[in-house]
C-alpha cells in the first residue's frame, strides 16, 4: 500500500486551512458525497459520545485526511457498511491493547498509514498557536475516530 507523505500531508493541510467558508463548504462535500457511509459512521461516534466539539473536529480531519490522500494521488473505493462492520471488532482489540501498552508501532501498523497516524497523534496532544488544546476526553475520542479514519481509507484504496 502507498504510503501519504508528511508532504502530502502539509499540502492538505494549507489547503484546507486557507479555503473561505464557501471553499470549505464545497471540498466538504465533495469528500462527504464520496464517502458518505464512512462520514456518517464517523459523525455518529460524536453522538454517542455526546461531544458537539467532535462533530466539527470530526468534518475537519475528514476533510484533511481525504485532501492528504488526493494530495498523494491515492484513489479510495467507497468505504461499504460490511466494510465497517468487517473492521470494528479487529480495531476495538487492538484499541484496547494500545491503551493498555501505549506501543505506537502496534497503532501505526495496523492503520498502515504511519504519517497520518504520526500526525493525528501531534494535532491532539499539541496547542493550537493561540494556545488552546482539547480536553483529555475530546482528544481520546478525535483520536479513536481518526484512526478509524484513516485504516478504513487506506484500506478502501484502488490497486
Amino acid at each position: 500500500m502507498k504510503h501519504v507523505s508528511l508532504e502530502s500531508i502539509e499540502k492538505a493541510i494549507n489547503k484546507v486551512d486557507n479555503l473561505d467558508d464557501d471553499g470549505l463548504e464545497k471540498l466538504s462535500e465533495t469528500y462527504a458525497l464520496a464517502q458518505n457511509v464512512l462520514l456518517s459512521y464517523l459523525m455518529s461516534a460524536a453522538l454517542e459520545y455526546e461531544n458537539e466539539q467532535l462533530e466539527g473536529l470530526i468534518i475537519y480531519y475528514f476533510c484533511v485526511i481525504s485532501e492528504a490522500f488526493n494530495q498523494e494521488n491515492i484513489r479510495t473505493v467507497v468505504v461499504s457498511e460490511t466494510d465497517i462492520e468487517e473492521f470494528q471488532e479487529p480495531y476495538f482489540e487492538m484499541l484496547d491493547d494500545y491503551f493498555e501498552s501505549e506501543d505506537e508501532d502496534m497503532m501505526e501498523d495496523f492503520c498502515d498509514q504511519p504519517n497520518l497516524a504520526q500526525f493525528i497523534a501531534m494535532e491532539i496532544s499539541t496547542e493550537d498557536e493561540d494556545g488552546t488544546s482539547l480536553s483529555d476526553e475530546t482528544a481520546t475520542q478525535l483520536f479513536i475516530v481518526t484512526i478509524a479514519m484513516i485504516t478504513l481509507m487506506g484500506r478502501a484504496t484502488e490497486a
